[in-house]
């Protein structure tokens, strides 16, 4: 038996145990926001017990307060793109399951309703526009060129380490003109900004505290320096010098400059990470892949949904309302599960298939919708499609040769490492 064929039989035994388990357990004992489901990569029958029988379900069974699941497609676009009746306010909770610890509750654009949130978004939105991205494209296939030519052959390394972080920290360093030579610590800072306290992290509150402290002290002062310069084309300079954003407060300044590490390091390092994995686990789609490269365009997008690198976002209810036969409470905390709508049957054909020629490959929730659709999607995509045509340029395969260490997290579905060999 080789490897593969016996990570694939583990991981049928895991899954044929996670389906015995969720379907034995009374739906109001259901925590779908149970992060050891992500780790394990358990959670999809828990899910699918969801949409089917509970789409709209209160869980009063976790160690955090009790919160409503939405499971379906629909739901979830109904929840996100009514902005008026379920807020993303930091003040009210945010945009996570579980509210941050007091002291962290720096709010940025993604956890303000309106009208500050279009203000502060619109101020960093110019960085992603079509003509600005179409000269990112040129260093990203540059820089990816350089990363993969350094990669060994026949020797197993960490793609997660050696690919996905260091050409997301690069391109982030670069989004901030942020110390190139330090740039993973923008990798450690996003890292410790979202784990939780069992995620082997960091050691204890203590040690979280003087690392987002030392970000914030960082941050600070790249600020002042910006603010005091001329303006450039970047994110910092770019929010110094904006009268919507220049006054903010250093606790709305280190949320928003949070959101923009988390934003452009998680999602496109864990999808990278994700598209690497589910091509060896799908090997027909592999092969789909290496005889026609045009599919990347199609590709990218399916990897997206599956690999759906923010598992959640979280609302609060303004106002009471229905939704799904179910009544919610003014002041309830409403998750909408994007990594299960990513699921749903009714709207996605043959959703727990990878399919890297679908006909609508971007029905999909990974970036959200309404006023909250997330703002770099566009070169998180990009990213995505260069470091795909650059791999297929030099590499028959990457394998992946063990099982991959997931993120304990119900927020971040991400991959820590991913074992791989490029056979020579």
């Amino acid at each position: 038996m080789n490897i593969q064929t016996a990570v694939s039989s583990d991981r049928a035994e895991l899954q044929r145990l996670a389906r015995q388990e969720a379907y034995a357990t009374p739906l109001a004992d259901f925590h779908p926001g149970a992060p050891r489901l992500f780790r394990d990569d358990t959670l999809w029958p828990w899910f699918e017990r969801l949409r089917k029988e509970a789409p709209v379900h209160y869980c009063t069974n976790s160690p955090i307060e009790p919160y409503w699941s939405v499971t379906r497609y629909n739901d979830i676009m109904h929840v996100d793109t009514n902005h008026g009746i379920f807020s993303s306010d930091a003040s009210l909770g945010g945009i996570s399951i579980r509210d941050m610890p007091p002291g962290y509750d720096w709010p940025s654009f993604i956890a303000m309703d309106q009208p500050k949130h279009a203000d502060q978004r619109k101020t960093v939105s110019p960085m992603f526009t079509p003509t600005h991205l179409d000269e990112l494209a040129i260093l990203i296939r540059q820089r990816s060129a350089k990363v993969l030519d350094s990669l060994p052959r026949n020797e197993t390394f960490d793609f997660v380490d050696r690919v996905s972080i260091e050409l997301t920290t690069q391109m982030l360093a670069t989004l901030f003109d942020f110390p190139f030579e330090q740039r993973r610590k923008l990798t450690r800072w996003s890292d410790v900004s979202t784990a939780l306290p069992k995620s082997g992290v960091v050691d204890s509150p203590e040690q979280r505290r003087q690392e987002m402290d030392e970000c914030k002290a960082c941050f600070a002062n790249l600020w002042n320096e910006r603010v005091n310069s001329e303006p450039r084309n970047d994110l910092i300079s770019m929010m110094a010098h904006s009268e919507a954003t220049r006054h903010m407060d250093p606790d709305n300044l280190m949320g928003n400059i949070l959101l923009l590490i988390v934003g452009g390091n998680d999602t496109t390092r864990n999808t990278m990470s994700g598209s690497v994995l589910a091509l060896n686990e799908h090997p027909g789609e592999y092969q789909k892949l290496r005889d026609n490269p045009a599919l990347i365009e199609s590709m990218v997008p399916e990897v997206i949904r599956w690999q759906t690198p923010l598992a959640h976002m979280r609302r609060t209810a303004l106002v009471d309302t229905e939704l799904g036969g179910r009544t919610i409470k003014k002041g309830d905390r409403v998750v909408m599960w994007y990594v299960s709508g990513n699921r749903d049957e009714d709207v996605i054909e043959r959703p727990n298939e990878f399919i890297i020629d679908r006909a609508r490959p971007r029905t999909h929730l990974s970036f959200g919708f309404g006023i909250h659709r997330c703002v770099g999607m566009r070169l998180a995509e990009l990213q995505l499609k260069i470091v795909w045509q650059e791999m297929l340029k030099r590499f028959d395969r990457i394998e992946v040769v063990g099982p991959p260490k997931r993120v304990y997290s119900s927020f971040v579905r991400g991959i820590e490492s991913l074992p791989v060999r490029i056979p020579a």
